[in-house]
């Protein structure tokens, strides 16, 4: 390697605390969470973008070869995430906007890059845990900017939860599931590496559980809506008939 790779996490870090900085320059009549968000949906597309051009076209295939030696694109690519969740869980910690759910994932994706950095292994397998986790993320921070905006409540806000909720459950809950048959299975990846896939896999699925409610409460409100307006409609048609005769 030409630098260690605390020297390129910690550049990194600086990269990612930079361009926040900008943001907040950029957009300072806007509030801090705005700009942190900005560099939150920078680096899901990025993360995704990196991230399936190792796993679907780079290699190697995550289900096939978990625990296989790190590539150099792979390191590339860890560090560039590893920097970004250092930066959102002090900026979390210290502003204190997120639970203590968020905060755990942030922290257990950060030691389980690290680990992986460390062996020079499983690259591969956290690779595609980034990828599955940051796929949904540009929906997420969509979400939010279309209610900051007032759009929220559109056909637009519509859109953006129905692919959130269709991606998480397709891929972080499907695939997530397959890919975490084929870690326990093989025997090349470390106990703490599985480990650190398995709870990863488990707050997806608390994750899930809070997606479940939101999408029932959603579809409820959203067929209310329609009775009601169907009720309406109904009742104009039937008075115009009755005034007819």
């Amino acid at each position: 390697m030409l630098f260690p790779l605390p020297l390129r996490a910690a550049c990194s870090l600086l990269a990612w605390f930079c361009l926040y900085k900008w943001f907040c320059h950029r957009y300072r009549h806007r509030s801090i969470e705005w700009s942190c968000r900005l560099v939150t949906l920078t680096h899901g597309i990025l993360a995704t973008c990196l991230s399936a051009y190792i796993g679907f076209i780079d290699g190697p295939w995550p289900l096939s070869h978990p625990g296989s030696p790190n590539t150099t694109l792979q390191v590339h690519g860890l560090c560039l995430s590893l920097g970004y969740f250092i930066f959102d869980l002090c900026w979390c910690v210290y502003f204190q906007t997120e639970g203590a759910l968020m905060l755990a994932h942030h922290l257990v994706s950060i030691v389980g890059i690290a680990a992986s950095l460390a062996l020079g292994e499983s690259a591969a397998d956290v690779n595609a845990v980034i990828f599955g986790s940051e796929i949904t993320n540009p929906l997420l921070q969509a979400r939010w900017f279309l209610k900051e905006l007032g759009r929220y409540h559109s056909f637009t806000g519509d859109l953006v939860d129905f692919l959130f909720v269709a991606l998480f459950t397709g891929v972080r809950i499907g695939m997530g599931a397959w890919l975490m048959y084929c870690e326990l299975a093989s025997p090349r990846p470390r106990w703490y590496i599985k480990l650190g896939g398995v709870v990863m896999y488990a707050v997806s699925w608390v994750f899930m559980v809070s997606i479940c409610r939101f999408a029932r409460r959603k579809s409820m409100r959203k067929y209310q809506a329609w009775r009601s307006r169907r009720s309406r409609q109904l009742c104009l048609k039937t008075n115009g008939h009755l005034k007819s005769h």
